[in-house]
């Protein structure tokens, strides 16, 4: 969407992967999202982003082997004397801090992708239908 603020209060499906979708993050066993060590912080620095910016709200949030999922929301209506980040502010902030605690464990050939995919959650329909989807994803899983 040309000239959109994405630090606009609203409601945000996020897709990010893994630099030529390596499965960092663990595996998918018995239709269920296994996180090892990398996994694990990728989950921690999201919960760590949300609690650092107190205008954020995660809806729905998983990892998967080689990509997250969220719905995120920004709403800073009552937020004063505060410069509200951003969607992809706020999303450099989780990948650059997931990296390092990553490279810190000794795996330092991992990335991300470079970018990531944002859509804006325009009604309740489409919020149910991503929720569902983020929430099924392992059970969606085919492996690769």
């Amino acid at each position: 969407m040309l000239n959109y603020d994405y630090s606009a209060n609203n409601l945000y499906f996020i897709t990010s992967s893994t630099k030529y979708r390596i499965h960092y993050f663990g595996e998918v066993e018995n239709k269920k999202m296994i996180l090892n060590a990398m996994g694990e912080i990728a989950h921690q620095q999201w919960n760590w982003l949300i609690h650092q910016y107190p205008y954020i709200k995660s809806h729905a949030f998983i990892v998967m082997p080689d990509h997250m999922h969220a719905i995120l929301e920004i709403n800073a209506t009552h937020t004063v004397d505060v410069k509200i980040k951003s969607l992809s502010e706020l999303m450099g902030a989780y990948k650059t801090t997931t990296s390092k605690r990553i490279h810190l464990l000794g795996y330092a050939d991992f990335a991300w992708h470079r970018s990531f995919h944002d859509h804006i959650i325009r009604n309740d329909e489409e919020y149910r239908y991503i929720y569902d989807y983020i929430v099924k994803n392992p059970l969606l899983w085919n492996k690769k």
